[in-house]
């Protein structure tokens, strides 16, 4: 029912999105969508406010209590859909909405979009697009308001993603790859942070995975940044409407780091692939750099160092990085590579199958980090690396795009489970951990230098073990050497035929 709820909304506000750009329209959905969860969770305590006589349910501070935003009347959902969304001035109804919503509740100040007003706007279009989100079902029986917003906006924001294509990957990370994240990471308390946080899906989805584990979202706390400031504004919103009480600051991490005393239990992230604008020539005597310094011309190396900066001593991180991390020698890479690895730091390579981002088509890895593998809490796992090779994995979900299968209705195989349970079988004490071939290898530090340590998984795991056949070995060597023998006589044959046609004609070999 949710994800015919979700097809039918997305379908709808598409079809009222006329000639606007994907980019440009996604604001101004995500936005309503917002108001309407905000709206809906006011209403609710509004009502519980009103049936007890001795509270105001005008009161800001009785809001604030419950952790709710509070909505002043002329910004609340029902009067805006029932008495304005015909009329021509909606779209400054609802800039002045915003407005009154951020005067009111500071920790939304300068988040929300306020560009309903501007002539470009179709203000029937938008009335229209208001009475769609606000007839939806959103109360539907045994699912909560926000619940069911939360989900809309979620699956909003991985379908502009698709529509943006290349621009969507700056704000998006594909769903099955945070979740692969997650659970191979389990946060189950402590305090985690991502760098380069886009929309917060990160955060979102270690949310869910608390619920589905029992935990509460008490138990994590949550830190981030972005440097763009529009995605700055969608994590605001997105992490507002899932209640996750996030510290995410806008700023370029590198160059503005707002957090810098922070140390994470968890660290999940998956900055732009290769980026070489980063301003690394500013940075050449940075204190992140204890390993190397990294080239100017890619950034790569430079994510991973102010990640491992980041981590307490027992934390452990999770990164998507292009395929070319694991491999590369240019400038100083190989050398920090090296020195992470003789160093103890990179606990598990997955190499992912290709066509997951919307934005790219670079083959991507994950590379997770520990600072202390010899701790109690896992097995000591120094001298050695686990290599998973997932590349063959995934079902297509569109002509261009791939997700690593859940387990979800319809999908017999949950690719996310196999390999985080992988993970956690070698990692984990009283694993029952097995090398596969042509999927898995727990490899010596020693086989890792002998490759020079390179870092791709196909270089250790091998290719898959070929099912018995049967057939004995003497059998089958007898039955190619005779195959090559008919092989040879056929080719003999031929030869003295085209030999002999041609000697018809004149012509000597």
């Amino acid at each position: 029912m949710n994800q015919e709820l979700e097809k039918t909304l997305w379908a709808t506000a598409d079809k009222l999105r006329n000639n606007m750009d994907a980019a440009e329209y996604k604001h101004i959905v995500l936005g309503l969508i917002f108001l309407k969860y905000i709206s809906d969770s006011f209403e609710e305590l509004y009502d519980k406010l009103k049936a007890d006589e001795y509270s105001d349910p005008e009161d800001k501070d009785e809001y604030l209590a419950e952790n709710v935003f509070y909505v002043p009347p002329s910004a609340r959902w029902n009067y805006l859909q029932h008495q304005r969304a015909k009329l021509p001035s909606i779209g400054k109804d609802i800039d002045d909405a915003m407005d009154a919503i951020e005067k009111d509740n500071p920790s939304l100040k300068g988040v929300l979009p306020k560009d309903y007003a501007r002539p470009a706007l179709d203000k029937k279009r938008l009335g229209e697009l208001v009475d769609l989100i606000g007839n939806v079902g959103f109360k539907e029986k045994g699912h909560s308001s926000k619940d069911l917003l939360g989900r809309v906006y979620e699956y909003f924001l991985g379908m502009f993603a698709d529509a943006e294509g290349k621009r969507g990957g700056q704000f998006y990370t594909p769903e099955s790859i945070v979740k692969l994240l997650v659970e191979m990471l389990e946060p189950y308390q402590g305090r985690i942070y991502d760098g380069c946080c886009g929309s917060g899906g990160m955060f979102v989805q270690s949310e869910k995975f608390l619920e589905a584990h029992g935990g509460k979202i008490g138990d994590i706390a949550v830190y981030g940044q972005e440097s763009n400031p529009t995605t700055y504004k969608l994590a605001k919103m997105n992490l507002a409407i899932r209640g996750i009480d996030a510290k995410i600051e806008l700023g370029d991490t590198f160059h503005n780091d707002r957090h810098k005393d922070l140390k994470a239990d968890f660290i999940m992230a998956n900055p732009p692939f290769n980026i070489s604008d980063w301003g690394g020539e500013q940075l050449q005597d940075s204190h992140l750099w204890r390993f190397g310094v990294p080239p100017v011309g890619n950034a790569n190396y430079a994510w991973l160092q102010l990640f491992i900066n980041k981590l307490n001593t027992n934390g452990t991180a999770g990164i998507v990085l292009a395929n070319g991390s694991m491999t590369t020698n240019a400038g100083s890479e190989g050398d920090i590579r090296k020195q992470l690895i003789t160093e103890g730091l990179v606990d598990c390579m997955v190499a992912l199958p290709t066509q997951l981002f919307y934005n790219t088509q670079i083959p991507a890895c994950l590379w997770f980090l520990a600072r202390n593998r010899t701790n109690h809490k896992f097995r000591n796992r120094s001298g050695e690396i686990l290599f998973i090779d997932a590349r063959k994995m995934g079902v297509m979900t569109s002509r261009k795009n791939r997700k690593l299968t859940s387990g979800a209705e319809g999908e017999e195989i949950n690719d996310i489970l196999q390999i985080a349970h992988t993970y956690h079988n070698w990692r984990n004490i009283g694993g029952n951990y097995e090398d596969i071939p042509g999927f898995c290898k727990s490899a010596k530090l020693d086989e890792v230098e002998a490759n020079n340590y390179v870092l791709t998984p196909g270089r250790y795991v091998g290719t898959e073990e070929a099912e018995d056949d049967g057939i004995p070995y003497e059998e089958k060597v007898a039955a190619i050497s005779e195959n090559l023998k008919t092989y040879f006589d056929k080719s003999i044959e031929l030869q003295e035929r085209i030999k002999n046609n041609l000697a018809k004609v004149g012509i000597e070999l």
